[in-house]
């Protein structure tokens, strides 16, 4: 339990108050008197004024969702997420495995056209030019939907007892191997690499994360652990679609990098290392580090 609890999220406090309040139900009947009674009445009491307190603070709800909520669901999807994220990097691996033992893989896995198409950019000193081929504005309102969509495509795919969401994840792993290995083929992976990941570092995690939403989904059906089985699963619903609205923000300063700074493919190599390092900072630091600062303070 948090040391504050009105620092606490929503989720949280409502969780803590239906345990003690089964508890306090239980010691009320069999123990009436007892000290362990009175306590759990305090302490239900506690967290009902908690709640109460979070429920009034509305106008900082937009706040405290990304400054409170989402780490804590992290925090509490630890182990879904670390699932995930092995499954996408075995998938890379054997995308990149695919490719190198059958040259036709990547045509399977990408498509003729456009496989051609980077062949052609290729020939043309440009192997990123897939880039630079619409109007900026355009390309980050498409690109961000886009991203979007797949991310609550892979969380939804979590009803399929969570090998949906698995499926989607293995896919797209299989793809970045396979396109990655593809341009290294071509002698083509140190100019196409640091341009991919300038919105890839992002990008590719923010799907990942949503993968670790989908099997947070598909485990509060399969494992309730003491919850009534549907009691579990609007939980887990609950957190993964709190988690695929928490990556909105990473998608859209994904899209604007891909659609404003990915194009110019031949900008100086720290400035690319900059906005890689940078990305890659804000999403340890967001995903991982903050939350386990915010428990480490009580704050959560």
């Amino acid at each position: 339990m948090a040391k504050n609890p009105q620092s606490a999220s929503p989720d949280r406090l409502a969780d803590l108050f239906v345990q003690v309040t089964n508890d306090l139900s239980f010691a009320q009947t069999q123990y009436p008197k007892s000290r362990v009674t009175q306590y759990l009445n305090g302490l239900a009491t506690k967290l009902h004024l908690g709640i109460y307190r979070t429920k009034r603070e509305e106008t900082n709800r937009f706040i405290t969702f990304w400054q409170y909520e989402i780490p804590t669901i992290m925090l509490e999807a630890r182990k879904p997420m670390l699932y995930a994220f092995i499954i996408f990097f075995v998938a890379i691996g054997m995308g990149i495995l695919s490719t190198l033992n059958d040259d036709t893989f990547v045509r399977l896995i990408m498509g003729d056209e456009y496989v051609n198409m980077t062949l052609e950019n290729i020939r043309n000193g440009n192997p990123t030019d897939v880039y630079a081929s619409m109007g900026q504005g355009f390309m980050f309102v498409r690109i961000t939907l886009n991203n979007m969509m797949v991310a609550f495509i892979v969380i939804a795919k979590g009803l399929l007892l969570t090998l949906g969401a698995g499926f989607e994840l293995f896919r797209n792993g299989i793809m970045v191997g396979a396109f990655m290995t593809f341009m290294a083929v071509e002698g083509e992976l140190a100019q196409a690499l640091p341009v991919i990941m300038l919105h890839g570092t992002i990008e590719l995690t923010s799907i990942a994360i949503a993968g670790g939403a989908g099997f947070l989904l598909g485990n509060s059906f399969l494992f309730p652990g003491t919850y009534p089985r549907m009691t579990s699963f609007k939980m887990g619903a609950y957190k993964a679609i709190k988690l695929g609205v928490g990556l909105v923000p990473f998608f859209v300063i994904a899209g604007f990098i891909e659609s404003f700074v990915t194009r110019y493919a031949f900008m100086h190599w720290s400035i690319k290392l900059a906005i890689i390092a940078g990305s890659a900072i804000l999403m340890i630091w967001y995903f991982i580090l903050y939350p386990l600062t915010l428990r480490k303070h009580g704050r959560i």
